[in-house]
């Protein structure tokens, strides 16, 4: 059986979005919401973490950093990002293709961090 090759991804997430998450078994991201075209997951911890202390904490009283699998296979035909600084980097996953990055995703949507 082929070992599939999988890029290890991070994504801020709020209490409302981590609901909608953990209701689809740790499956699925849920569809993006009109004012959100894109689905901007990261490539790094430290850069996820920021954003889930600095932004979502302030915007809903707390925080989540969730880790996921990506079949590499899947992520080659978008580029990374740079959003800032060195280690700011994302993807961006336009809203239409959520659905196939949720069927590439391998194993669970877990939550590594929290804050409050």
């Amino acid at each position: 059986m082929p070992i599939t090759e999988t890029i290890t991804l991070w994504r801020p997430t709020g209490p409302q979005e981590l609901a909608l998450v953990e209701a689809s078994g740790g499956r699925a991201w849920p569809p993006r919401l009109p004012d959100q075209p894109i689905f901007y997951p990261v490539l790094n911890e430290e850069y996820a973490t920021m954003i889930a202390r600095d932004w979502n904490v302030p915007a809903s009283g707390v925080g989540y950093v969730t880790r996921f699998e990506v079949r590499k296979s899947f992520l080659d035909r978008y580029e990374v990002h740079q959003a800032g600084g060195r280690t700011i980097l994302e993807y961006w996953i336009p809203a239409e293709d959520l659905p196939e990055l949720n069927a590439n995703i391998v194993g669970e949507i877990t939550v590594v961090a929290e804050f409050r």
